[in-house]
């Protein structure tokens, strides 16, 4: 993963947050472990369609990296690999939660623009 840019060098702290959660499939998984607690790395690819193996290794291990998920190997074949949020993941999901209640909103107001035109 790519060293998050320093924040004096960002235009504001928002885009530090983006730098750490952006990306298409990132929220996705936070949002998976929100609701589904610990999951397993097979769980986590069947709840995100379309997700490859690669990425998905890819994002678990720089949302790992950045502190925001915990991954736990058990010493055992076939091999168990779980993945559940940490302290400072679990602070993002208010901020997660709204978002998803401003694009709710956004949605029904572009849905309702194209239904009155």
């Amino acid at each position: 993963m790519a060293e998050p840019t320093p924040l004096n060098e960002l235009h504001c702290a928002v885009e530090y947050t983006f730098d750490i959660i952006g990306g298409k499939w990132k929220v996705l998984l936070l949002s998976n472990l929100f609701d589904g607690g610990t999951m397993r790395f097979a769980e986590l690819k069947r709840a995100n369609e379309g997700i490859t193996q690669k990425v998905l290794t890819q994002q678990l291990r720089e949302l790992e990296a950045d502190g925001l998920i915990a991954r736990k190997v058990y010493a055992q074949v076939p091999p168990k690999v779980e993945y559940a949020l940490t302290p400072i993941g679990k602070t993002i999901e208010p901020i997660l939660h709204a978002l998803c209640k401003w694009g709710t909103h956004y949605y029904e107001l572009q849905r309702n623009a194209k239904a009155a035109s």
